[in-house]
């Protein structure tokens, strides 16, 4: 398939089949690849590009499995791991928001501050950002404790709900979700409607990093299947609980293996309408035992990020994740399809543990002014993309 035919068919709204993407892949036409990428990304979105203001919790890092590409988790007992009670966690969450707020207060008059956008639809409210707290969403996913009950789980959601009911939890992957289903005995419709009763309210996209089974087997052989990702995804959008999804790429995999994982994505979405952002992470080798790894290169980086808003027509959105990506490269990616950059993250150990050597956080204002630089405007969002 020659790159012509495949412009011509995204202009016309054609979708792309697999071999379109491998073509894609193959190609090293790396900018007409970005225009087109930016092309859908502004039918969709326009020039906006979203942020949140969030902060990451990692309850803890002891874990029941031990995958290869992962820098982060250990074993009891390890030197480094740890376990963080409830209470610290939402002392944690409480001083930081605070903190946050006094913050905020000092910049309301900023330059620096998003522009009002227009509404992207009728139903959307013209409404400016929120400065009066210092994150509107938590990010929760941790290891595999094997001494925690389920219990534990549900109480740290009613703990952090209790204290800052305002605050959107998005928290658990489906790795997550499958191990307290079995630790509970309960099904995963049930254990998912618990967590969700207890003030879960969306999941993000993690434990999916590549579907391929030949791979995933060399990579991370504890881990639930591919198809049991799905299923568990798939669950979570029956019961009403919006969720992303992500691609773990530059290991052992080929370009192959990542279109199968894309059109996977693609053919739940087109059943469910359950995700709402696809998230390209870049594998980060250090501190990992996946022989002859390497980083990725920033032409992969943009290349898969713009591909994947190529072939993943029915998501609303690309995210680049500038803490895996490096902030200038998640800057790039802006014009190669991507239209939301995370947010704040603060205190980020997952990829840092892996060598990552970006920031573990970024304030408000330095989000807006990349976007900014980029030629984008940019929008402060909830945790549902809604402006505000």
């Amino acid at each position: 398939m020659s790159l012509k035919t495949i412009e011509r068919n995204i202009l016309s709204g054609k979708r792309l089949t697999p071999e379109d993407g491998l073509a894609l892949f193959e190609s090293d036409d790396i900018f007409t690849i970005g225009r087109l990428a930016n092309h859908v990304a502004e039918q969709k979105n326009g020039n906006n590009v979203f942020f949140v203001k969030n902060h990451h919790i990692n309850p803890t890092n002891i874990c029941v499995n031990r995958c290869k590409f992962c820098a982060f988790s250990k074993s009891k007992g390890d030197k480094g791991a740890y376990e963080l009670d409830i209470k610290k966690i939402v002392r944690k969450l409480k001083a930081q928001r605070h903190k946050g707020t006094k913050l905020d207060s000092k910049t309301k008059s900023s330059a620096l501050n998003p522009r009002i956008l227009e509404p992207r639809s009728e139903s959307t409210r013209k409404v400016a950002p929120t400065l009066n707290s210092g994150f509107s969403e938590v990010h929760i996913v941790g290891g595999l404790h094997p001494d925690w009950s389920f219990d534990f789980y549900l109480e740290m959601l009613g703990a952090i709900k209790k204290s800052m009911p305002s605050l959107h939890i998005k928290a658990f992957t489906a790795v997550e979700i499958d191990y307290f289903s079995k630790i509970s005995g309960l099904s995963l419709m049930d254990t998912l409607k618990s967590l969700k009763e207890a003030g879960l309210k969306s999941m993000p996209g993690g434990g999916a990093e590549i579907f391929n089974k030949r791979v995933r087997n060399k990579i991370c052989p504890e881990k639930i299947s591919g198809s049991r990702w799905l299923k568990v995804m798939e669950t979570a959008h029956k019961a009403g609980i919006r969720t992303n999804a992500t691609m773990l790429y530059g290991h052992l995999e080929n370009y192959k293996h990542r279109i199968e994982h894309m059109i996977k994505l693609r053919d739940l979405q087109d059943r469910t309408e359950g995700f709402q952002a696809f998230i390209p992470l870049a594998f980060h080798p250090m501190n990992t035992t996946i022989e002859g790894a390497k980083y990725t290169s920033g032409i992969d980086d943009l290349k898969t990020i713009a591909i994947s808003r190529l072939m993943l027509d029915n998501f609303p959105h690309i995210k680049a994740y500038w803490v895996m990506l490096g902030e200038k490269i998640a800057q790039i990616a802006l014009k190669f399809g991507a239209d939301d950059l995370d947010g704040t993250i603060i205190e980020e150990k997952i990829t840092h543990s892996a060598g990552r050597l970006s920031a573990n956080a970024m304030t408000r204002d330095e989000l807006v002014n990349l976007i900014e630089k980029a030629g984008k405007v940019p929008v402060e969002r909830d945790s549902f993309y809604n402006p505000g």
